[in-house]
């Protein structure tokens, strides 16, 4: 990886981080979700980079991919367990980063099981390191703070404008004998829950993605299609992104890509025993001394 690459890297960690923890003092009882994610992308925006994907707001039982619409009126309530996850890129140079914010400070234990096993992750990473050690440290410690990952959810490479790319970084021991390689990017992304450590497909999240490039008919369905495609390419984007852009016009032209398989609608995760659950990451350039390019809150 030469110096221009590694930077831009660096950078995008620095600025998603920076998002990231603005996010996490915002959030109060009371506030709408809307608000918090409209702030955080424009933090990503303000500080030179644009966000990987939509602003993701999980809370309680829901693990994954929620972003509010850009007419939502939910807040946040006491006692809620908030995940964040945020992610900035400069020319599709990602970072991904997320924590937990623990609204009524009912489980302490559940949110620093999510964030130690990141951090003791990390602390073994090199290159040559087998993939499923990483799963090891991670299920061993969750289990430590009496929780459970979360083992049909799993850490990921990065790679450019990929989001989630090859190898699958494992929350247990996946026996994958595969190693890690000299200046592979990757996110490690631990859930705990004290529930049975599986998640299903719920509703949609806001959250979509182009899932194939093919002409279509309806002059508004063009437009929106060659927004997404030019502004987004292969990336995660929000509905509300596009609503802001279009009007509603916007719910459209989405509706008719997506009944033409243009367009992949992300389902939000929720743990299947209704647990709540808990969630850290952080990306990582793989060296003899791993660069963590979020670095560590």
């Amino acid at each position: 990886m030469d110096k221009e690459t590694e930077k831009k890297w660096i950078e995008a960690g620095r600025i998603g981080s920076a998002a990231l923890h603005l996010g996490a003092r915002l959030i109060k009882p009371g506030i709408k979700l809307v608000e918090i994610a409209e702030k955080v992308e424009q933090k990503i925006i303000e500080m030179g980079c644009k966000p990987a994907f939509p602003c993701n707001i999980s809370r309680n039982d829901l693990a994954a991919h929620y972003t509010p619409p850009h007419n939502d009126r939910e807040i946040f309530e006491e006692g809620d367990i908030v995940k964040l996850d945020v992610g900035a890129h400069i020319d599709g140079h990602i970072s991904d980063n997320a924590t937990t914010i623990d609204l009524g400070n009912n489980y302490p234990k559940l949110v620093k099981a999510s964030r130690e096993a990141v951090n003791n992750a990390i602390k073994i990473l090199k290159p040559g390191l087998e993939i499923r050690e990483i799963g090891k440290v991670i299920y061993q410690t969750i289990i430590d703070n009496d929780a459970y990952p979360i083992t049909n959810l799993s850490g990921h490479g990065i790679d450019i404008y990929k989001q989630h790319a090859v190898p699958g970084i494992p929350n247990y021991d996946n026996k994958n004998e595969n190693t890690l390689k000299e200046d592979q990017v990757i996110a490690i992304e631990p859930f705990a829950t004290l529930g049975n450590g599986s998640v299903g497909e719920g509703a949609p999240s806001g959250i979509y993605k182009i899932e194939t490039l093919r002409p279509v008919r309806s002059d508004i369905a063009r437009q929106v299609l060659k927004f997404i495609s030019e502004e987004y390419k292969t990336l995660p984007f929000a509905k509300r992104w596009v609503v802001k852009k279009f009007g509603s016009k916007g719910n459209l032209g989405m509706a008719l890509l997506e009944r033409e398989g243009i367009l992949y609608s992300y389902p939000q995760l929720p743990e299947l025993s209704k647990s709540i659950v808990s969630q850290a990451e952080h990306t990582i350039i793989i060296k003899d001394k791993p660069i963590v390019t979020t670095i560590s809150d």
